[in-house]
């Protein structure tokens, strides 16, 4: 059978304008920020193999209709995640291959980091090439809605495989820098490995010359199609228009600072641990070793140049921890004093549990629904030298619970995290619309579940690292209406926020106290 792939052209220049989309739509081949649109595919390992029976979600084997032979221009090629290219180690060409992997597998619906892991394995490649494809994917996750609409302006039709396009957005990230910052690379060096990137995976291997066509031409006519592209919300906010619609509407006047903070790479803050020194002492440990910082918080240490965590004074000796400032609010906010008995339910990956134990001698019970994820809060606890009561469960459920009721609790439930997104990118091209809904209802189930755990007297935290009000303050004012619970003072909504003195992601905080029996 001959294998007809279909073959994408460019678009030619003068060729007549089209009817224009609606205003912020992406093009047909796009996702549109849900990560689950028509060019996207399921990694080779979620489809049936040759021989198996395909099965639904449950299990259950699916209905289908008998197969019939197609003709070969029908046939769809698996795309192959995981082929190990013949590219030297350190090259960009390598980088860019696996950065393009792992966009495809956010594409399909596979989270960020758990996309690189995957890519990390299947390639086995070096440290220093590790960094660099993590780089290269989280810059392309950034300026995706850009990157996508310019390739829509320059191609007559959707790049397949998945992977194809991924490859074109991630190099397109790099020849287009967000304004006042510069290209990492020499515009001929990204072409140049882009075209050997392509070269080298059987999957793509025909389109080496399109990928050289489509980066030259962007090259040529930069300013026009940056102008062209720029009228597209998607391309000016780099966000699904659903996510610029919640955002205006919720911060009429603060929106679109809210988007661009989303769109600036996080800084790397610490979090001392008072048990070992203060912030003004490790400060100065931090410039007698060469690495400036600055505080922004009471236990908070901004770096101002990113470094990896095995160059950072104190780490692996507990004296430090990797924590947002906003985050380190957390704990002085529940009051804590030796003795107590408390719970820290969704804890996972555990840095609110480690801020607690730094806190005060208290009985900790850390819980969370994923085993793996629960591991790592053990991890982090052993760094510090502190331990904890792990406990692998659902927040929602009370099965787990001894009967034993909580001085404090500290509810970190499940959200949509829009307000990280500049730590998480691939998090707004994941998320729908609905699941800001899903996610509230899931969440009212946990707050009023460990409601019953606690004292009488005793204070529950409730905080989730969403923009919206329907996860946040509204959220929270249903909760204290439900159950008479006293609002005490607390933040409430923080809007991501970096300057001089602080520096912070986008989280909210309400604290409410039971009443006495």
């Amino acid at each position: 059978m001959t294998d007809k792939r279909p073959t994408l052209t460019l678009k030619p220049k003068a060729r007549p304008a089209r009817k224009p989309a609606p205003e912020g739509a992406a093009r047909p081949w796009a996702t549109g920020g849900q990560g689950r649109g028509p060019s996207a595919s399921a990694p080779a390992d979620a489809r049936p193999r040759r021989g198996e029976t395909e099965r639904d979600h449950a299990g259950r084997t699916a209905s289908r209709e008998p197969e019939r032979l197609r003709p070969s221009h029908e046939v769809k090629i698996v795309p192959q995640h995981d082929y190990r290219p013949d590219l030297k180690a350190d090259s960009l060409a390598l980088s860019l291959l696996g950065a393009a992997s792992a966009v495809a597998r956010v594409r399909g619906g596979t989270a960020l980091p758990q996309a690189l892991s995957s890519v990390f394995s299947a390639y086995d490649v070096t440290p220093q090439a590790r960094g660099a494809i993590q780089d290269i994917a989280y810059r392309t996750m950034r300026q995706l809605g850009r990157s996508e609409v310019l390739l829509g302006l320059m191609t007559t039709k959707a790049p397949e495989p998945p992977m194809l396009g991924a490859l074109l957005c991630a190099a397109l990230a790099l020849l287009d820098p967000p304004p006042g910052t510069n290209p990492p690379y020499e515009a001929f060096t990204v072409v140049d490995q882009a075209v050997d990137a392509a070269a080298s995976h059987p999957d793509f291997a025909h389109a080496k010359a399109m990928v050289n066509a489509v980066l030259r031409r962007f090259l040529r006519e930069r300013e026009t199609l940056g102008a062209q592209a720029l009228k597209q919300p998607l391309a000016r906010w780099n966000y699904p228009q659903w996510w610029i619609d919640s955002t205006r509407a919720a911060y009429p006047n603060d929106w679109e600072a809210i988007l661009a903070a989303g769109n600036v790479h996080p800084p790397l803050t610490l979090r001392v641990n008072r048990r070992r020194t203060d912030a003004e002492a490790y400060l100065r440990l931090l410039a007698d070793a060469g690495i400036e910082a600055a505080r922004v918080g009471p236990t908070a240490v901004r770096l101002a140049q990113a470094v990896n965590v095995s160059q950072i004074p104190g780490f692996h000796d507990g004296v430090v921890s990797v924590q947002d400032a906003g985050a380190q609010l957390a704990a002085p906010l529940l009051d804590l004093a030796d003795g107590m008995r408390v719970l820290d339910a969704c804890a996972a990956p555990g840095g609110k549990s480690g801020h607690i134990l730094e806190t005060a001698d208290v009985d900790l019970t850390s819980v969370d629904a994923d085993p793996a994820r629960l591991a790592r809060v053990g991890d982090n606890l052993g760094r510090l030298g502190l331990r904890a009561k792990l406990v692998a469960a659902e927040a929602q459920d009370a099965g787990w619970w001894d009967g034993r009721p909580y001085d404090r609790i500290l509810a970190d439930v499940p959200c949509t995290a829009s307000g990280i997104v500049r730590r998480h990118p691939d998090i707004r091209w994941l998320r729908r619309k609905s699941d800001t809904l899903q996610l509230a209802t899931l969440s009212s189930k946990i707050l009023d579940n460990l409601w019953q755990m606690l004292l009488p007297n005793g204070k529950l935290l409730f905080v989730t690292c969403s923009l919206w009000p329907q996860e946040s303050e509204a959220q929270a004012a249903a909760f204290a209406a439900r159950h008479g619970a006293i609002r005490l003072d607390a933040p409430g909504q923080l809007l991501p926020a970096s300057g001089a003195g602080q520096d912070h992601d986008g989280l909210f905080y309400a604290l409410f106290q039971k009443p006495a029996a």
